[in-house]
């Protein structure tokens, strides 16, 4: 199975995102979300990685609890949800890849995409759908890639 290591940057729950300052080393709140919408699942980035948006690739941490921000995890691949995001003019590819922690006393409970529910993906689908509509954006889901497409993915964004 598939391992990365992935940093906690916006805990589950939270109303804020939070953004990692690569050059300052430090988190900063980054924007608060509108009442009543949070963070579905710990959201954060594999680093030494970059995506077409010039962050390292975004990750959703697919589990029942929450870790602290800035905290390392290692998680494996379960796959990711191709997407495109559009700001004014410029499209590019911002794709989420999901992940389970890899660690002892875990049971395993997404080991692939399949083993998503189709009405949770929709909810995270919407999550970002509704969060990027916010900031006069479109978020506009592609598919599904497998765990194998997803490391893939993974590797070509290596810096």
């Amino acid at each position: 199975m598939d391992t990365i290591e992935v940093i906690v940057e916006t805990p589950k729950g939270s109303q804020f995102k939070y953004k990692y300052d690569l050059k300052k080393e430090w988190f900063t709140v980054h924007k608060a979300l509108p009442v009543g919408l949070i963070f579905p699942y710990d959201f954060g980035f594999i680093p030494d990685t970059e995506g077409d948006d010039g962050d390292p690739l975004d990750v959703l941490i697919l589990s029942e609890f929450s870790f602290l921000q800035g905290s390392m995890i290692e998680c494996r691949i379960i796959g990711s949800m191709k997407a495109e995001q559009t700001d004014g003019k410029k499209t590019i590819r911002n794709d989420r890849i999901f992940v389970y922690p890899d660690l002892k006393g875990f049971y395993p409970v997404y080991n692939s995409m399949a083993d998503i529910q189709d009405e949770k993906l929709k909810e995270i689908e919407n999550f970002f759908i509704y969060y990027n509509a916010m900031q006069k954006k479109t978020f506009k889901p592609l598919g599904i890639l497998d765990t194998r497409e997803t490391m893939k993915l993974i590797k070509k964004q290596r810096s």
